[in-house]
């Protein structure tokens, strides 16, 4: 059956509840459920006002939102068309409802494996969906897994040649399929399907759009624009500094250094080690003076031997295995990682960093492992303040960033500039205090 409600279409089917949405002009949403329709925003803006506009032609219902129109047949099948009636993009139904394209596979707890299919277009050919260690431009024919890993950063968010963007938003594990017989999104275990569909007369518009949903990137700090000095690594006070001395002495211009991992004396002390880093407030001080900013490296692992980590364990601050021991990954040590979906868990870390950095006077960070790096990547076995890991484990990134962000605001910086090794959609106010570390031409 296809109904409308104002501006929505729905669509109830046995064991299906579709609802079509605008979502700002010229964006559409999609939300498909088993049971009640869900507000999952996940990092998504609000949505912005439209003219959105619904109509009969015969059996179908046709939603017109600026430049996108949707059609709805009276089986509840869907497809997308631009302004100028052409097809963008549409479900694909194999013999009527005998094999359907959306798929909402029940599992344990509220969730399901759920399945998207669209049809193939001749000539169509996808761009994004964030960073890949491939050489792929074009991602017509790839498979590509929907998850967070070392040199991994998943953003699901693709520009079609046919002048359309796609978000999936969902931050569950799964994979999508730009094959040549269909497309295909998949999350393993999440709640509903989500997606929306925008439409522009050109790639710029369609980001613009996108961006509208997920934030711009403030302007970048004039002062960070010159020479960022980083190796792997400097060990001591002493080192970094002579590093900085010897700029000075050449009469280069440096506008960044970088102290790199390791400079703590366990991971979770969030601090320096003053055995090699004896008068961290002196070295600030000395690096200001030449006129350089300092780049902390920071890691949300925490060691069982950390100054933190049993005030954090019994404070669920941690992520959990589901199954088996705490351990998550081994890096000197058997390391698990500080909760970012955790509020308390993110007031926590702040507070330490506060302590240990910005007081003296330190303002970036290098949010390093921030998928986050674990091994293996058995993400059903892993435990967020939020839920499963099969079902929340793109968002820690996000969360991650808004540790930090969120501090600083609060004590007034507005010229925000950190670097992160992962990124998921991300608000205006996350985006753009973040850059996304690239591990083939990057810092």
């Amino acid at each position: 059956m296809v109904r409308t409600i104002k501006t929505k279409i729905i669509v109830m089917n046995e064991g299906e509840h579709v609802q079509i949405e605008p979502y700002g002009k010229h964006i559409v949403r999609v939300r498909v459920s088993a049971d009640e329709i869900q507000d999952l925003d996940w990092t998504l803006l609000p949505k912005e006002e439209s003219e959105a506009t619904i109509k009969k032609e015969g059996t179908d219902t046709i939603m017109v939102n600026g430049n996108l129109l949707v059609k709805v047949t009276g089986q509840g099948h869907i497809s997308f068309w631009n302004q100028k009636g052409e097809l963008l993009c549409s479900e694909l139904w194999r013999m009527e409802r005998d094999t359907p394209a959306r798929v909402l596979r029940g599992k344990t707890g509220g969730l399901f494996h759920l399945e998207q299919h669209f049809c193939t277009r001749a000539g169509e050919h996808f761009f994004g969906l964030g960073q890949e260690a491939h050489d792929l431009f074009d991602l017509k024919g790839a498979t590509l897994d929907l998850c967070q890993q070392n040199t991994k950063s998943t953003i699901p968010f693709v520009l079609s040649s046919k002048g359309y963007g796609f978000v999936w938003n969902n931050p569950a594990i799964g994979r999508v399929e730009f094959g040549t017989s269909e497309t295909r999104w998949v999350a393993e275990a999440a709640r509903q399907i989500d997606y929306l569909v925008i439409v522009g007369d050109n790639p710029g518009e369609i980001e613009n759009r996108y961006c509208r949903l997920t934030g711009f990137a403030p302007e970048f700090p004039e002062w960070a624009t010159g020479l960022w000095q980083s190796k792997l690594r400097y060990e001591t006070q002493e080192e970094l500094l002579s590093v900085a001395k010897e700029y000075e002495k050449r009469g280069i211009p440096l506008s960044m250094i970088v102290c790199d991992y390791f400079h703590w004396p366990q991971q979770g002390d969030w601090k320096f080690d003053k055995a090699y880093w004896p008068d961290p407030a002196a070295m600030v001080k000395e690096l200001t003076e030449m006129g350089i900013h300092l780049l902390v490296s920071i890691w949300p692992t925490v060691d069982p031997r950390s100054e933190n980590y049993f005030e954090m364990r019994e404070q669920n601050m941690l992520i959990r295995a589901e199954r088996g021991p705490g351990a998550l990954v081994y890096c000197r040590g058997a390391e698990t990682y500080y909760d970012s979906t955790n509020p308390s868990a993110r007031e926590f870390v702040w507070k330490k960093v506060k302590e240990h950095y910005y007081s003296l006077g330190i303002q970036n960070f290098w949010l390093d492992e921030a998928e986050p790096e674990i091994g293996p990547y058995d993400y059903d076995n892993l435990r967020y303040w939020i839920g499963n890991g099969m079902e929340v484990s793109s968002l820690y990134p996000f969360y991650y960033a808004k540790t930090f962000y969120d501090g600083q605001k609060s004590e007034g910086q507005n010229e925000i500039l950190n670097l992160i090794r992962c990124a998921f959609f991300r608000k205006s106010e996350i985006r753009g205090c973040t850059l996304v570390r690239r591990y083939l031409c990057g810092f």
